[in-house]
């Protein structure tokens, strides 16, 4: 053997040994997102959910994100799989694909497949799997309807649905497709609160329709104010439709609201109805969707379901000014709102984040060496 084929070998052994040392990497990672998980101990830092968490701490695309902690908790139970990971037996690729539809019965054989297809082959299996368990049964539209009513004098909506099962089974798997991504606030963690998260996702399925709307105005708060009654302390205030608002989810709509102010005398009569400057003009929504291109809370980006806010709030004193507008999406803006979250700086240059306690949120993994860390099993101890 000469020189050349020993330093090619050699090198062939060098970058399989560190192919073996990213995939126990990458395994111990997958450990750690499940003892993150399981503990919760991402909760405190403004992200909806653990994989909303690893995107902001570390840059993950969403869709990545999603797949790495599907993974990290389909691992705890496929040993050869996870044997293969740490080994470097099977990329980290193949891992995250296989994890989707193989189980402790079924990953032997699968290892065996995988070790001679890429992983896009794997990716598509477990598309061709998915899509043949999300078949539905035949529409059955004979009974169908819809119904909604306000109680407790305007405070609380209800809705009855009453479809075929096919049918109704394809909104609970919409509705609960979503509370995936739009989880508990930071105050209804548990199961107990699944009930809640269910209703988020159908807020915001329903937003994503209205979100394609040419009408910006989503909703219209009427604010009603007694002769000589400042409009930041009205006497109340009511959403077009039907339905009241209290004060901390109205500052919240008010946002991005059509505002009308309707001015009452003592008895309640109205005296005339205007309009508050308060909603951002459409030419300024552009500017500022333009420049923010996504939710401006650090890390998170979000493009879909977002609000203008004013970083000093209206009733405040603040003013709707591209240096006071910021981009928020639907969940960051419910902590600034009424989670105890806020804001400092201009809008045009740097902003910063304070968790409720006052402690500054800063994004990112801070400085460690890599001999620090320990490891999962002994966190999850």
């Amino acid at each position: 053997m000469d020189t050349g084929e020993r330093n090619r070998d050699q090198l062939l052994l060098q970058l399989d040994s560190a192919h073996a040392q990213l995939g126990a990497g990458h395994l111990h990672f997958f450990q750690l997102i499940g003892v993150l998980d399981r503990t919760e101990a991402w909760a405190d830092d403004g992200a909806r959910d653990v994989s909303h968490w690893l995107w902001m701490r570390y840059g993950m695309s969403d869709w990545k994100s999603r797949r790495f902690v599907a993974a990290a908790h389909a691992l705890e139970h496929l040993p050869a799989t996870t044997d293969a990971l740490r080994r470097g037996l099977v990329g980290v690729d193949k891992v995250v694909e296989l994890a989707r539809f193989a189980t402790p019965e079924t990953e032997d054989g699968l290892l065996t497949w995988a070790a001679y297809v890429s992983a896009g082959r794997i990716r598509e299996e477990g598309d061709l799997l998915r899509r043949a368990a999300e078949q539905e049964a035949a529409h059955d539209d004979e009974v169908r309807s819809v119904t909604w009513w306000f109680t407790d004098e305007g405070r609380r909506f209800e809705m009855q649905a009453n479809l075929p099962a096919a049918q109704g089974a394809s909104v609970a798997k919409a509705i609960d497709r979503i509370t995936a991504s739009i989880p508990s606030m930071p105050d209804e963690q548990g199961g107990a609160y699944a009930q809640a998260r269910r209703a988020d996702a159908l807020v915001a399925l329903c937003s994503s329709h209205l979100a394609g709307d040419a009408d910006q105005e989503r909703a219209t708060v009427v604010i009603h104010a007694r002769t000589g009654e400042s409009l930041d302390a009205p006497s109340g205030s009511q959403i077009e439709g039907g339905g009241v608002a209290p004060p901390s989810t109205l500052d919240r709509l008010l946002c991005s609201a059509r505002i009308e102010a309707v001015h009452e005398d003592g008895s309640g009569r109205a005296l005339g109805v205007g309009r508050i400057t308060r909603v951002p003009p459409a030419w300024m929504l552009r500017q500022v969707r333009y420049r923010d291109s996504g939710c401006r809370f650090p890390g998170c980006g979000t493009r879909a379901f977002t609000q203008a806010h004013h970083i000093v709030f209206w009733r405040d004193g603040g003013t709707t000014d591209l240096s006071n507008l910021v981009l928020l999406c639907t969940w960051h803006h419910k902590l600034v709102h009424e989670h105890g979250w806020w804001i400092k700086g201009d809008a045009e240059d740097e902003l910063r984040w304070y968790r409720p306690d006052g402690t500054r949120h800063r994004a990112g993994p801070g400085p460690i060496d890599a001999h620090e860390a320990q490891p999962a099993l002994e966190l999850a101890g």
